[in-house]
């Protein structure tokens, strides 16, 4: 039995060192065998062609050709200038010896803007168009125009321009209220007007305020790079949809340091509709000055409650003011939408009409008061917006 064994174990070794040698220098032999064994293994699925399923067409794994270019063609730079006026006295020795040299050389700017429709709409930020005289878009494929702006709105930084050219192209807008942190995302934009980039990211988180950025912040996070000259360009999905006008980044040293921050598509596709419809976007307004109710105030004023909205300052002769409202209430509910911090008031009188009054629940020390309070148009932005101001 011993024998046996041992001519079988030698057997053995010689076959095995017999198929090492020939799949080591003739592995073409193994593989021409028909009847070789195919070992088990992970099942692996084929994606369907993508776009037209053009017989021969090859798709890359974890490629976003297709998004890229989809969307490109509907990314446009936007160049602008604003020509000082030039002062009449600027010869003057006098003028020059009192009030010094004046400089006129003109402001210029370039940014990026989004094709969101073919009659020549196009959705870009605010401060990209703010204040400048002279507009000129250029297309990816080197057709360039001058833009009017249709209208703006400083409080969530957008704006709408129109451009006279025929065949273009327009994108599909996607939903930024089904973006999940992690999903991928491109950035397309003229980054340094270096010309039209595409970059690659996820979403990094959602939901970003409390920035000081705009008025209403609601921000998705990526770190899809977005450098100076981003700025209202498009980030869009796997699929090439919009999902977001990139806006701003931040950074210590003037570029991408892998956070980036994009303005929903559902928030700049409201505004966009309303600016084409009106030219302006009218919000409501109660003139308070709010602050987040933290557990620590809530401890210090005794209050029974952890969440709500704490007015420190109330305008005088404001629409507040007049319903009886006090610095030290802490509002609970704004008509049917409970708010338990600023962004959330800020969101639901902004959403109100202006001449129509609504029902507000405070609390007030002890006691829960209802006021009613008629809004008023909310004002115009005069300067850059920070967290925790007049609402």
């Amino acid at each position: 039995m011993r024998n046996i064994w041992l001519i079988f174990s030698q057997t053995v070794t010689v076959l095995v060192a017999a198929l090492f040698v020939v799949s080591t220098f003739k592995p073409q032999w193994i593989q021409a065998v028909p009847w070789r064994a195919t070992l088990p293994g992970p099942t692996v699925a084929v994606a369907p062609p993508i776009g037209n399923g053009v017989r021969g067409q090859v798709v890359t794994p974890g490629s976003f050709r297709e998004a890229a270019k989809r969307a490109a063609p509907t990314v446009v730079s936007v160049v602008t200038s604003n020509s000082v006026a030039r002062n009449p006295h600027r010869t003057d020795p006098w003028f020059r010896y009192f009030f010094g040299e004046q400089g006129n050389q003109p402001q210029s700017g370039v940014g990026s803007g989004v094709i969101v429709s073919p009659e020549g709409y196009v959705l870009t930020n605010n401060h990209v168009i703010d204040r400048m005289d002279d507009i000129e878009v250029m297309l990816s494929d080197g057709r360039k125009g001058s833009a009017k702006v249709i209208g703006s709105d400083p409080d969530t930084d957008l704006a709408v321009l129109k451009i006279d050219l025929d065949r273009l192209p327009a994108i599909t807008f996607g939903s930024s209220d089904s973006l999940q942190v992690g999903d991928a995302v491109l950035a397309i934009g003229n980054p340094f007007g270096v010309g039209q980039t595409v970059t690659a990211g996820i979403v990094s988180a959602l939901g970003r305020n409390k920035l000081g950025i705009n008025t209403f912040e609601n921000f998705i996070q990526t770190d899809a790079a977005i450098n100076p000259g981003n700025s209202g360009g498009a980030l869009v999905d796997e699929g090439g949809n919009l999902v977001g006008i990139n806006s701003a980044i931040y950074s210590r040293s003037g570029g991408s340091m892998g956070i980036g921050f994009a303005i929903p598509v559902s928030t700049a596709r409201q505004v966009m509709d309303t600016l084409i419809r009106d030219g302006s976007v009218t919000r409501g307004w109660i003139g308070v000055e709010p602050r987040d109710l933290t557990p620590e105030m809530a401890e210090t004023l005794n209050l029974p409650m952890k969440d709500g909205v704490l007015i420190t300052g109330v305008l005088h002769e404001g629409p507040a003011a007049q319903a009886g409202m006090r610095p030290g209430d802490v509002v609970l509910q704004v008509g049917a939408t409970k708010v338990a911090n600023t962004a959330q008031l800020l969101n639901a009188v902004a959403a109100l009409k202006p001449g129509e009054a609504v029902a507000v629940r405070a609390q007030r020390g002890g006691e829960v008061v209802s006021l009613s309070v008629v809004v008023a148009k909310r004002p115009k932005a005069q300067v850059a917006p920070n967290q925790g101001g007049e609402q």
